[in-house]
């Protein structure tokens, strides 16, 4: 049982880092003004939503429910916190920074997820969703860098 709680309480922390992610990219699509960062925005905003619904269809399968209202760990995670002021300034190195940031989150909890003894059909979709968030964090680096150097 022991093992069960474990399984549920890291795709819980998953689900939560997702969510995070998402309204953080919802957020942020909706204030920038640069085009091309509101439609990558957006796509990850829609891939984080995607995660979250396969990670909660795994819970169900376990006999298990995500609390789908909000977050037991709180509202938005603190590294996405300084995002606001960030589009505030209309800053576009800043903002990838911040959203740099709460992927750095992001790909810290898959990483700690796959060092678990995760089950069956867990284990492939972690690992994938890790893929897509590692990919995300390092696109989101490489716009930073761009933009550090303009």
């Amino acid at each position: 049982m022991e093992n069960n709680k474990e399984v549920f309480d890291t795709v819980h922390h998953l689900i939560e880092r997702c969510k995070d992610g998402a309204k953080g990219y919802k957020t942020a699509s909706e204030d920038i003004e640069d085009k091309d960062l509101k439609d990558l925005f957006r796509k990850y905003a829609v891939q984080r939503d995607s995660m979250i619904t396969e990670l909660q269809d795994q819970l169900h399968k376990m006999g298990q429910t995500d609390d789908e209202s909000s977050s037991i760990e709180g509202t938005v995670h603190r590294a996405w916190i300084d995002l606001k002021s960030a589009l505030t300034s209309r800053d576009r190195k800043r903002v990838l920074e911040e959203c740099e940031r709460g992927e750095d989150y992001a790909v810290k909890a898959y990483k700690e997820a796959l060092d678990k003894n995760l089950p069956g059909d867990l284990k492939p979709i972690v690992e994938q969703q890790y893929k897509d968030v590692k990919s995300a964090h390092d696109h989101i680096r490489s716009l930073r860098d761009q933009a550090r150097e303009a």
